[in-house]
């Protein structure tokens, strides 16, 4: 372990200069195909394997996809802050590994990462499914208002529609039959659901960084010094937290980051085991 001291590199290395070049044009070829209603996330950012959208490709390509083609500040956020990281970040490794293994990295960080969302999301929808096969045997007000409690469903307004307005008739006719469509839809809903961006990948070009530079101090907000390892630490608790709790309205895909950082753990190890000499 060291302290990174920059010396003469290349400051926009070839790999890194390219990977921001594709993510940019596939930002704003997304934009250019809405407007033939092609939905370019559809296509190539990453779905659920249930899902109807799901293709096999989407495991590379929904690191090249940010935003979406209906939010130009979501797009422009999105893209930005990846590629700013991908830059501070992934230039040092380059720089140090060569633009091969850099690029190898990259690559392997963000299966990596891909494949511990959709492992999340597996062990999700399944559990979901059983709970919701239970409650259609036994589907009542009671029953209902357990299921949307301990599924966290209660943060959704239609359920809380429901919910009211079946406490207050509690001999309402159709109010079972209206809670399994409405649980219904809420599953196709999100078995649909897209996942973009290069974030698994750069949060393991991060890992990497701080496991190899761990004392090194990095600038939060440009202002507040915290060396590397408390940094890459403390996203890592955040992301954990974050995607245990589940806030409604949280659309990012923390178990994505963590799975980037535990590959690029993984791969640092065998990586330093195989050749300690020239690791660095």
């Amino acid at each position: 372990m060291q302290e990174f001291r920059p010396g003469r590199f290349d400051i926009l290395p070839t790999i890194v200069k390219n990977l921001i070049i594709i993510n940019v044009l596939m930002a704003f070829l997304q934009f250019v195909l809405i407007k033939f209603n092609i939905v370019l996330p559809d296509y190539f950012g990453l779905h659920y394997w249930k899902s109807p959208l799901y293709r096999p490709w989407q495991l590379l390509t929904h690191m090249f996809m940010h935003g979406s083609p209906y939010d130009a500040n979501l797009t422009i956020s999105h893209l930005f802050f990846n590629m700013l990281g991908l830059w501070m970040f992934g230039s040092v490794l380059e720089n140090i590994w060569g633009s091969s293994r850099f690029l190898l990295f990259y690559l392997i960080c963000g299966f990596g990462a891909a494949a511990c969302h959709l492992a999340v999301l597996g062990y999700e929808f399944s559990s979901f499914n059983l709970a919701f096969h239970n409650y259609e045997q036994t589907a009542a007000l009671d029953t209902y208002l357990k299921f949307i409690q301990e599924q966290g469903l209660i943060k959704y307004p239609a359920f809380n529609e429901l919910k009211s307005f079946w406490v207050a008739n509690p001999a309402c006719s159709n109010c079972v039959n209206h809670s399994v469509d409405l649980i219904n839809e809420y599953y196709r809903q999100n078995i649909n659901e897209v996942t973009v961006g290069a974030s698994g990948a750069i949060f393991g070009v991060l890992f990497a960084f701080g496991f190899l530079f761990p004392n090194t101090l990095l600038y939060v907000y440009f202002l507040v010094p915290v060396k590397a390892k408390y940094l890459v630490a403390a996203l890592a608790l955040f992301d954990l937290f974050s995607g245990i709790k589940n806030s409604a309205g949280d659309n990012v895909a923390h178990f994505a980051h963590l799975g980037g950082m535990v590959v690029a753990f993984i791969v640092l190890k065998v990586w330093n085991k195989k050749n300690r000499r020239t690791f660095f």
